[in-house]
């Protein structure tokens, strides 16, 4: 009796779980009519023109917000993973004064929010010309360069410091440097690391939505999540039906990037001392 209580109670919860899901899905194929009385979660007149609609909506086809979500993305993963990989070898391995302070003052900027720091930031950007440039990318792209992530950096500290030292002390007796460990010793082991630093730059980069309004101004430089916000104009007809279709298409990247690494993402979370 037992098993089926806790049975019952895990399709309860799965239910309350994928209830918003189910009804995006429901909803990005359903009439005007029947978003706007919200019949049901199973549409009763198919209207799969949505997606068609929402493709071809605006001056600038739905496809290049995903090109552009993509590039910002791809480009954040391989910052956020060369330059917090560096930055963690130096604060977990390497052996310098003020090596703590410095490593406190890291873990000391993830108690600032981020949108505290928009505002200078954008300040910043701005008066180096790079808002509304022909690079618009570039506040969006250079700090993931910069290693300004402290979480990653963290992340691959914790991991490093379940590496035993004595591959160290084995690689310098073999007369290998500091570069010569990183490149043989630390960068080999750190791939689990690296994969979970990869997947989580990945989904937040690609559902980041305040940072990219903010910093970015043409049409044809929107991303997904931004472009989306197109779809409800508070001075014309919100299309509701092609919101919800294009959102739906744009869940499907991150899904596929994260059952693609899934196992490599649990190995790397659970070797990092961020395990409950």
């Amino acid at each position: 009796m037992r098993t089926y209580g806790r049975l019952l109670a895990l399709i309860l919860i799965l239910a309350v779980v994928l209830y918003p899901l189910v009804w995006m899905v429901g909803t990005s194929v359903k009439s005007p009519s029947e978003i706007v009385n919200n019949i049901g979660l199973i549409p009763r007149d198919f209207t799969p023109g949505n997606f068609t609609s929402g493709w071809t909506k605006f001056d600038v086809s739905f496809g290049r917000f995903f090109l552009n979500s993509a590039m910002v993305s791809l480009f954040t993963v391989a910052g956020n993973t060369i330059s917090c990989l560096l930055a963690a070898y130096a604060l977990g391995r390497l052996r310098f004064r003020l090596r703590g302070v410095w490593f406190a003052v890291m873990i000391g900027t993830l108690l600032l929010p981020g949108h505290v720091l928009i505002i200078p930031q954008y300040i910043l950007f701005r008066t180096l010309g790079w808002v509304g440039g022909d690079w618009p990318y570039l506040p969006l792209l250079v700090p993931a360069f910069l290693a300004t992530e402290a979480f990653f950096v963290f992340l691959i500290v914790q991991f490093m410091r379940g590496i035993p030292r004595e591959l160290d002390e084995a690689a310098v007796i073999d007369g290998a440097s500091p570069y010569g460990i990183f490149r043989h010793v630390i960068l080999p082991l750190s791939r689990p690391a690296l994969v979970t630093t990869a997947i989580f730059s990945f989904i937040w980069t690609w559902n980041d939505f305040f940072r990219q309004l903010v910093f970015l101004s043409e049409l044809r430089d929107y991303t997904a999540p931004v472009a989306l916000t197109l779809f409800i104009d508070s001075t014309s007809e919100s299309a509701v039906g092609p919101m919800f279709a294009m959102s739906l298409l744009s869940l499907i990247p991150v899904f596929l990037f994260f059952v693609a690494f899934q196992r490599l993402l649990v190995e790397g979370i659970n070797t990092s001392g961020l395990k409950g």
